[in-house]
């Protein structure tokens, strides 16, 4: 069980404060494994550079699958960039992941539905596991799951001690998911007075 797995339950189990969109939780989710590498010593944060260390135990697949892309040339990749590069359809990535777990199933629906139903975390330990982190107010997962629009952060932050490797992903995490949210909307406007200047045409 992994961080990054935990805030897909969660993202599933829990009502967000506010629409979540697939990019944002992808760059979570890519953050949440760069602080499990770093937990099992694959990896080590120099300043904001990812140093790989030796590769961890297959113990989760697409884990050891995110330790096998890190960046093994100096001067070795940055957090941001890693998150951007990673992140790229890893919310697909995990939900078939799961899926072909039997962790998560989707609801027979309509043949010629508009958008596949949304797929149902199914009862496993897997799944109490994320609840119970969620319960706890466990500061990773809801730091993550605040980056992600599940939640909101507190004014005063989330309470628990950080290392600095882990506030450094958080807010490598927060600056991208902030970038992703002002090109979609740079990209809304723009679009936006193209159809008006087409209308006045």
């Amino acid at each position: 069980m992994t961080t990054a797995q935990d805030l897909l339950f969660v993202s599933l189990d829990v009502p967000p404060v506010r629409p979540v969109e697939q990019g944002e939780l992808s760059l979570a989710l890519a953050g949440a494994e760069v602080i499990d590498l770093a937990e099992v010593g694959a990896l080590v944060l120099d300043g904001d550079r990812l140093v790989p260390g030796p590769s961890p135990a297959a113990q989760d697949r697409l884990l050891a699958q995110a330790a096998s892309s890190l960046v093994r040339e100096e001067p070795y990749e940055a957090v941001e960039d890693w998150l951007w590069r990673r992140g790229r359809g890893l919310l697909s990535a995990y939900t078939a992941r799961l899926e072909a777990d039997g962790l998560l199933t989707r609801p027979r629906g309509r043949l010629f539905a508009a958008r596949p139903a949304r797929p149902t975390p199914a009862e496993s330990p897997a799944r109490r596991h994320a609840a119970e982190r969620w319960a706890s107010g466990e500061p990773v997962l809801a730091a993550l799951a605040a980056a992600a629009g599940i939640r909101d952060e507190p004014a005063d932050g989330f309470p628990g001690p950080l290392t600095e490797p882990v506030v450094t992903v958080l807010a490598a995490v927060g600056d991208a998911v902030t970038e992703l949210v002002a090109v979609r909307q740079r990209r809304s406007v723009e679009e936006a007075a193209f159809d008006n200047i087409w209308r006045s045409v």
